[in-house]
């Protein structure tokens, strides 16, 4: 999945982001509400982990805007234990769970993966592509009913090219999908993800097709 966890705590937010990227997850970390806003209008997540005290914007107000938008990307709203009032105007607004601080990572990863399956339900959780299935709740490329072994950078870069499937994806985009907006990574580190991941699904009708200096799309071979 494609996190953005906005928290103004750094400690907090590095502890999560990292433990969540461990997982499989790329985040996106971000520490000003206003941040949050401009980087929400702009970009997809397939979740939020938004905490309500922020500088810029609260927490709230970025909610409040997300909703207005007509993004329904669920939500985790993390609180401190004297914001009951708010966590209620949370739900109100369009929250889909909160988390009080301090709290236990496995938790959070619990209500993930609750709010993830909840999400699959309403697009369907499998997706054909050539002679290809990708099951969104598991994570799983599979063909003929076999599990492909795809090592978890190239998976999220698989997942980044089926999300825009037939649009150019430019090297940025997959480098911030993989590593996460901000990472210290240059965007030359995706090509040997691509080469790779090309290997592996041209054998099954599936191919990666590259436009110099724009990015790579994902294509169903005729």
């Amino acid at each position: 999945m494609r996190i953005a966890l906005v928290e103004d705590n750094e400690a907090l937010a590095n502890a999560i982001a990292y433990r969540l990227r461990d997982r499989g997850h790329s985040v996106d970390v971000l520490h000003d509400g206003h941040e949050g806003d401009v980087y929400l209008s702009q970009e997809s997540a397939d979740l939020v982990v938004l905490d309500i005290n922020l500088p810029g914007m609260s927490g709230l107000e970025v909610l409040s805007g997300l909703r207005a938008r007509g993004d329904g990307v669920p939500v985790i709203l993390l609180t401190a234990r004297s914001e009951t009032s708010e966590r209620v105007e949370g739900l109100d607004l369009g929250a889909d769970d909160y988390l009080v601080k301090p709290f236990d990572m496995g938790e959070l990863e619990a209500r993930i993966r609750a709010l993830s399956r909840r999400k699959n339900i309403d697009y369907g959780a499998r997706e054909r592509i050539g002679r290809l299935e990708f099951n969104r709740t598991t994570r799983q490329v599979s063909a003929g009913g076999e599990i492909l072994d795809i090592p978890r950078k190239e998976l999220a870069t698989f997942e980044c090219l089926l999300e825009r499937r037939g649009r150019l994806v430019s090297k940025a985009t997959l480098t911030d999908h993989v590593y996460g907006i901000g990472a210290d990574v240059d965007d030359k580190a995706i090509e040997p993800h691509i080469s790779r991941l090309r290997r592996r699904l041209s054998e099954h009708g599936v191919t990666i097709k590259a436009a110099r200096g724009l990015g790579y799309m994902l294509e169903v071979e005729t």
